[in-house]
């Protein structure tokens, strides 16, 4: 009921709002959260663009497998906090690397992946949740991936992104406006290497789910 849901308003703000601006702040927030997701809303802060993020990945995934190894972890995130011109000190980049490890190395297997790591993008640059309710199997990403790199060469060009985008919306019966494609195709763009979609960090964002 309407009464009921002001009191529990009411008791909510008398809680959590310590400045009593009306107002929940994210320091006020990340006391309610889970405690994943409150590193994860407050590491959000210290994180640039998904083109940084992609260019410091990058430097660690060089055989473009979609994982990074455990032990370099430390130097990844010191070269994103880098990019996004956010001050730290080394016992604080060390709590960084150790909570993370703990959050997405769930197996121990020393293997950290694109899809799950990318949850420590803020939620609008997150190129995953772009494209919920689209995802392709992999046998589908397959066949229109070599479809569109008739040379063989591992990676698409954004004209070819073009066509694969449409054929995407087309298989899911759904309309694209230009301003659509546009954004879609620079989400997905920000991943590119000098312009160079490849394979893998391509079938990332179409086949994988965003982690919950």
């Amino acid at each position: 009921r309407k009464d009921k849901l002001g009191d529990k308003m009411k008791e909510f703000m008398h809680k959590y709002d310590k400045n009593a601006d009306g107002k929940i702040e994210m320091a006020e927030l990340a006391q309610i959260l889970p405690t994943e997701e409150n590193f994860l809303l407050c590491f959000r802060q210290h994180v640039g663009s998904s083109a940084e993020f992609m260019e410091a990945w990058r430097r660690y995934d060089t055989d473009r497998s979609g994982y990074i190894e455990a032990n370099e972890l430390k130097g990844f995130l010191s070269d994103l906090l880098k990019k996004a011109n956010r001050p730290y000190d080394e016992p604080k980049l060390q709590e960084y690397t150790q909570t993370i490890l703990r959050m997405f190395d769930m197996n121990g297997d020393g293997k950290l992946g694109l899809s799950e790591m990318s949850r420590l993008l803020p939620v609008q640059e997150n190129f995953l949740l772009k494209f919920q309710g689209m995802k392709l199997s992999s046998e589908e990403f397959n066949a229109i991936f070599a479809f569109y790199d008739k040379d063989g060469s591992g990676f698409i060009d954004e004209h070819e992104l073009d066509a694969l985008l449409k054929d995407l919306y087309e298989k899911n019966k759904k309309e694209m406006s230009i301003q659509q494609l546009t954004n879609y195709r620079r989400s997905i763009m920000s991943l590119s290497d000098g312009g160079r979609l490849y394979r893998k960090e391509l079938e990332i964002v179409l086949c994988s789910e965003p982690p919950v």
